[in-house]
């Protein structure tokens, strides 16, 4: 239910694009993002050589290694498994990693490295978007958790949230002045306040799964 409501206002205040919900979050554990289960390194044999933390390269070789394929978008954004993120340290870590792994800085490298940092950087910039905003930021966390939202579910209302919409609507309709739309925006925000802090509630005691 929270999933669904939340999801309507997001989009009814333009914070959150159109049809996102409906979209299922990227697997960090795809076969196509994994590369290899070896603790060698590809390159040069060495031991140790996939990912451990924050260890993207051969520490013998340097050699750009592979995605890890058991390490989800909070372990590898640097973030606590929760519904509340700290999102100025993310963004911090989102640019950290991108300097790390863009693949700007490997178009001299072996066409092994180039191919994994292309998956590197499309996992990092798929793990930033989904952890960024809270609607994806829950329905990723509803999947690490076994849980999947049926398509088409962002539009089952209930009667008095849908009335909500309307009113917000009507007066996003009638408003002639700057000052009415910013006593709109205060309403819409503080909405989406009021159902983020209901759903982080919700995860942190474990009541998620009541619809």
């Amino acid at each position: 239910m929270w999933g669904r409501r939340t999801g309507t206002l997001l989009r009814v205040s333009g914070l959150w694009p159109t049809g996102v919900l409906r979209r299922r979050p990227l697997n960090c554990n795809a076969a196509s993002l994994a590369g290899s289960n070896s603790l060698r390194c590809w390159n040069c044999g060495g031991l140790e050589g996939p990912l451990r933390g924050d260890r993207f390269f051969c520490p013998q070789c340097r050699a750009l290694q592979p995605p890890d394929p058991t390490q989800d978008y909070f372990s590898l954004m640097d973030c606590n498994r929760s519904f509340r993120v700290d999102t100025a340290k993310l963004q911090h870590r989102y640019q950290q990693l991108q300097r790390l792994v863009h693949p700007d800085f490997f178009s001299q490298k072996s066409q092994t490295e180039k191919d994994f940092s292309e998956k590197h950087s499309t996992l990092v910039n798929d793990a930033y978007k989904t952890l960024l905003a809270p609607l994806s930021r829950g329905l990723y966390l509803l999947k690490l958790r076994g849980v999947e939202i049926p398509e088409g579910t962002d539009y089952e209302m209930d009667s008095q949230f849908l009335m909500e919409i309307m009113e917000i609507n009507e007066k996003l309709a009638e408003a002639q002045s700057e000052t009415a739309m910013k006593e709109i925006e205060s309403i819409v925000r503080a909405k989406q306040k009021e159902l983020t802090d209901s759903v982080s509630r919700a995860f942190e005691g474990g009541t998620f799964f009541i619809s």
